[in-house]
């Protein structure tokens, strides 16, 4: 694969906001679903630092898929990011991205996009209410959505590849389950991906 190829996205701000630790599993206690508190911030973030982008690496496609039929996408949970290849495999991006906030939240293996949606509404899940009753039970499209701007459905139920409006999220653990990216870059793979692409979670 050629250098022209490749594409590295990066965002200034890596690790804009709160200075608060939290403990998880304790996700949140407030209405607002993108409160502060459904971040874990996991270091002092007024302390200036040089970014260390040393895990944020390209990789090859070949040690996780058989092939590139429909398009694969790797997400890589350990590092926080999102790799992609074309199906001719002309075109490979890397994004940054929200992981789940706990183990307990995370998935991985093989699943696929079955649905993709553009200006996604939300609803939150059982368990979400469950740990959260204070949250509304619906959000539409709009800046108050959790789910940004695309939302790309897995096989998995309640499981999405999609935006997010409150980037401090992207970077760190931060989601129920999902995987998060900024607005431009969901919007970017949402053009590039489609139903039947694949996806493995690593």
């Amino acid at each position: 694969m050629s250098n022209s190829t490749f594409e590295i996205t990066s965002r200034r701000g890596f690790l804009a906001g709160s200075a608060a630790m939290l403990a998880a599993p304790a996700i949140a206690q407030s209405s607002d679903v993108n409160s502060q508190a459904t971040t874990e911030t996991e270091r002092d973030v007024t302390e200036v630092v040089r970014r260390n982008i040393s895990s944020f690496r390209t990789l090859d496609w070949q040690p996780y898929f058989d092939n590139t039929r429909n398009g694969a996408i790797l997400v890589d949970i350990d590092s926080r990011a999102v790799h992609f290849w074309s199906e001719d495999q002309s075109e490979y991006k890397l994004y940054p991205s929200s992981v789940p906030l706990t183990q307990e939240l995370t998935r991985r293996g093989r699943t696929q996009i079955t649905k993709m949606v553009v200006g996604p509404s939300w609803r939150p899940t059982p368990s979400m209410l469950e740990r959260n009753p204070e949250w509304p039970k619906f959000i539409g499209p709009g800046p108050d959505n959790p789910l940004g701007t695309h939302a790309m459905h897995l096989s998995w139920t309640y499981y999405r590849i999609h935006g997010t409006h409150d980037t401090r999220k992207i970077g760190r653990r931060s989601s129920n389950g999902c995987i998060g990216l900024y607005n431009e870059h969901v919007a970017e793979l949402f053009s590039k991906a489609k139903v039947g692409t694949q996806v493995l979670l690593i």
